[in-house]
């Protein structure tokens, strides 16, 4: 069968989490002119060992200059660029499901405002808050922990994007209490239009505290139907690994897979890939991110890289006949830039699988939507618009 023709039995969408490959033309406007996350990282640590990306075209995405190319590239390859004003997580996945943002989330770099805090901590009954400034969460955890466990009052930071983030100690405070206050957060924040509240648990001591996987998001619900809603009132099973859950809300998710990072979300899409199961695997592998782009780490970065590398090659020995994989980001956090924040990027866009013709050039894609179309296509639905398939480019003659 031909890719775009006929239904597809399963289609895996990787998102590689803050994997930009250089800076939008409006990047100026957010800080991040010159950014540019997969060449940086390249640069910054002397190469970069991916075999499988490499095979599949990632050095031919346009744009990428630091990575090799090859004689013949086994994959589709292009990029996207992001029409919705933001370069947060949230945005992201929501416009690569054809459901871009119109109106700019608000942001708050000076902090929340002290009236919503007070309401705030009234209503979960505690006494104070700390912090209530943009911080970087690694620091402020380690700054502000000692007092948090002597007070008992939750860390409240946010960042560059529209984020109101609550750092407690999972022991001394309760991990199902702090998710009970971010809950209340979400609720009253809601008029707001913030983008995202997100639980962020720690454990151990002064000068060794470490954040956990038992972070949890609560994003505003995507501003339209998704193709994950129209996959789902087709009929189509919807299967979130990682985050994904969270970012959608729950909305257009039939099962929802929580993991402890990067590994653990290629071992569950793997496990998913060797069984018989049909529909949509969407995975989010958030330690690019979390781990090392914000923490301005680009050695961890490659290793991260390399290790995603080794487990795309597994991956590739599952699939079947007419499964589709599409390899993407859904902004950048470039590792050399300043500050700790996202970077505003296009991303790449890999599509592999054993229907695609080899060496497929999408170019520049002029809307993360593109995706989403495409994979509403490959389930036999008609796309949705904005969204433009690509499946016919990719089609083997």
């Amino acid at each position: 069968m031909s890719v775009g023709r006929e239904p597809q039995g399963r289609v895996f969408v990787i998102v590689l989490d803050s994997l930009g490959v250089g800076a939008l033309p409006d990047a100026e406007r957010f800080g991040d002119g010159g950014a540019h996350t997969l060449d940086h990282i390249v640069e910054a640590t002397g190469g970069l060992e991916v075999p499988h990306l490499i095979a599949a075209g990632l050095g031919h995405v346009p744009g990428v200059t630091a990575v090799p190319q090859v004689d013949r590239p086994s994959a589709g390859f292009g990029r996207m660029a992001e029409v919705s004003p933001g370069k947060d997580t949230p945005t992201g996945h929501w416009e690569m499901m054809n459901c871009p943002l119109q109106t700019e989330f608000p942001v708050y770099p000076e902090g929340f405002p002290a009236k919503f805090l007070e309401e705030w901590i009234s209503r979960v009954g505690l006494q104070g808050y700390l912090e209530n400034a943009a911080a970087s969460g690694t620091e402020v955890i380690e700054r502000r922990g000692p007092e948090h466990l002597r007070t008992g009052f939750p860390i409240v930071y946010t960042s560059a994007d529209s984020v109101f983030q609550v750092a407690a100690h999972a022991e001394s405070f309760g991990l199902e209490r702090l998710y009970s206050i971010c809950e209340v957060a979400r609720e009253m924040l809601d008029p707001m239009r913030v983008g995202r509240v997100i639980a962020r648990p720690f454990v151990g001591v002064e000068g060794s505290f470490t954040r956990t996987y038992d972070r949890r998001d609560y994003s505003m619900l995507p501003p339209g139907d998704t193709s994950l809603d129209r996959l789902m009132r087709a009929g189509v099973p919807v299967t979130g690994v990682g985050k994904i859950h969270d970012i959608f809300s729950g909305r257009g998710i039939s099962t929802d897979i929580h993991t402890a990072g990067n590994a653990d979300g290629m071992r569950r899409t793997l496990e998913l890939a060797s069984g018989a199961g049909e529909g949509l695997v969407f995975t989010n592998l958030v330690d690019f991110d979390s781990h090392y782009g914000h923490r301005r780490d680009p050695v961890g970065y490659r290793a991260a890289l390399e290790e995603f590398d080794s487990s795309l090659g597994e991956l590739l020995g599952h699939l079947r006949e007419d499964d589709l994989v599409f390899l993407t980001a859904d902004h950048g956090t470039d590792p050399t830039h300043p500050g700790v924040d996202h970077t505003r990027e296009y991303v790449p866009i890999l599509a592999l699988g054993p229907r695609v013709r080899a060496g497929a050039e999408l170019g520049t894609r002029t809307s993360f939507c593109d995706l989403g179309a495409s994979v509403e296509e490959a389930f036999g639905l008609t796309p949705a618009p904005p969204g433009c398939s690509f499946l016919s480019e990719l089609a083997a003659p």
